[in-house]
């Protein structure tokens, strides 16, 4: 059966499965406990909470350990709430550090503190350490429970440790390596070790770290380094080059797609989601939305204004363009700041090559209000007949589409030197600056030119 039908039927028919009654019941649920771990916690996505607590306790101990890991946080957190304390503690043996310390973050204090006394000391004091962090540090999303070897062992002592740890301790392709005091002084791959004699120490052919990350430094920073440098697995260190983690290729896509994410929330006018959708309490999304059009519905009145001031000067069929004007200022401006923002973020544009850009954006605006201009001409003579009239509107729109893309192609720069992140220049904000400044245009060339 297709995981997707399988998925879907498991979800309609839940009360029989639970009930271990009904006609679907039996095979549903033999495809049910031999489908992936993450297909099955993706069925608990779209439970209630007394289903949730059903279907998981029926499960078979092993499965519910293999689900766990993969559910989201916040049915973790249920989840916990109904495993007696022996039930908890497996579960959290199944959650790396850096998974526990993600999940602890959403709890009280009070929980947090009961959840705590469930582990074992070792992994209690990297769990404390780790909350220390800010979530956006490497540190905060740093995988600590890696392999790392000393300077003075032998391939062959290595390799057995390798053998003993895994898989408790993860191996990446780049194996990392500390002196006595655990400071990082270097790295081995993991085929050095398959292609050197047994008795060689490492510290021989051990290589240079390419890229290391500070504990407090921005995730985000780190990304762009990892793509433009093309390394997986990154070290993170502390003070005194203490070694504290690894930030691997996973992590990497996972900070890829959520600072992605971000930015079309950004551009959107919108303070970036910290939880899944459906785990955003209603009213706090419903906060975090409009207090932003609010502001933007009182900055977009200010345009009623200046035709407010106007009035005189605007006729009837000179506000008839008024809509396809704004437009296009918005439009225009969005386009140039996608551009910008675009390769900001791929690394291609940076403080060497901005005023190459802006010096091409400047090109490439005149030629756009050029062609536009002309179309704009054309568009209202057809309309009106009105030759000072159809001047008028389309010498506004040239200017508006210059203005446009020089205020586009500037703005995320101009917020990344006051380090504001540059996505909030594209979308709604933009465009409501360019509906003002465009009828501010349109309005004093009217003035100008037909009075």
């Amino acid at each position: 059966m297709d995981v997707k039908d399988l998925l879907y039927g498991i979800q309609e028919n839940i009360d029989e499965i639970i009930s271990h009654k009904g006609s679907v019941h039996g095979s549903l649920w033999h495809e049910l406990i031999r489908t992936h771990p993450v297909d099955i916690a993706h069925v608990f996505k779209n439970l209630n909470k007394d289903h949730i607590k059903k279907l998981y306790m029926a499960l078979p101990k092993y499965i519910q350990l293999d689900v766990f890991p993969e559910l989201q946080d916040k049915i973790k957190v249920y989840v916990l709430s109904f495993l007696d304390d022996q039930e908890q503690y497996e579960a959290f043996q199944t959650l790396s550090t850096d998974d526990l310390t993600d999940l602890f973050d959403i709890f009280s204090d009070e929980e947090l503190k009961r959840y705590l006394e469930s582990l074992n000391k070792r992994v209690r004091e990297k769990v404390i350490k780790m909350l220390k962090f800010e979530p956006e540090s490497a540190a905060g999303i740093m995988h600590t429970d890696v392999l790392t070897l000393m300077e003075d062992f032998t391939v062959e002592k290595s390799i057995q440790l390798m053998q003993r740890l895994r898989p408790s301790k993860d191996v990446h392709q780049s194996i990392f390596v500390v002196n006595k005091d655990h400071r990082l002084i270097g790295f081995v791959y993991l085929e050095d070790l398959i292609f050197n004699k047994p008795n060689v120490r490492i510290s021989s052919f051990m290589h240079k770290n390419e890229l290391i990350a500070q504990a407090h430094e921005d995730r985000e920073t780190i990304a762009k380094e990892m793509v433009h440098y093309g390394v997986s697995t990154v070290p993170v260190i502390g003070n005194d080059d203490i070694f504290l983690g690894v930030i691997s290729g996973d992590t990497l896509a996972d900070i890829l797609v959520e600072e992605a994410s971000e930015d079309v929330q950004k551009m959107a006018a919108m303070a970036p989601l910290k939880r899944p959708y459906f785990e955003t309490p209603f009213f706090q999304s419903v906060y975090e939305r409009s207090y932003i059009l609010v502001i933007l519905l009182l900055a977009g009145s200010v345009s009623t204004t200046i035709m407010k001031m106007y009035e005189t000067t605007l006729t009837e069929m000179l506000l008839f363009f008024v809509p396809m004007l704004t437009s296009v200022g918005g439009n225009t401006s969005n386009q140039t700041s996608a551009v910008a923002i675009c390769g900001m973020a791929s690394g291609e544009f940076d403080h060497s090559t901005m005023r190459l850009f802006l010096r091409r954006e400047f090109i490439v605006a005149i030629f756009l209000s050029l062609i536009l201009g002309v179309t704009a001409f054309t568009r209202v003579y057809l309309t009106i007949g009105g030759v000072w009239e159809s001047l008028v509107v389309s010498f506004t729109l040239a200017i508006i589409v210059l203005v446009s893309v020089t205020l586009g192609s500037a703005m995320p720069f101009i917020l990344k030197r006051f380090n504001i992140d540059p996505a909030f220049s594209a979308g709604p904000f933009l465009a409501t600056i360019m509906d003002i400044v465009g009828i501010l245009i349109y309005c004093t060339s009217i003035k100008l030119l037909l009075f």
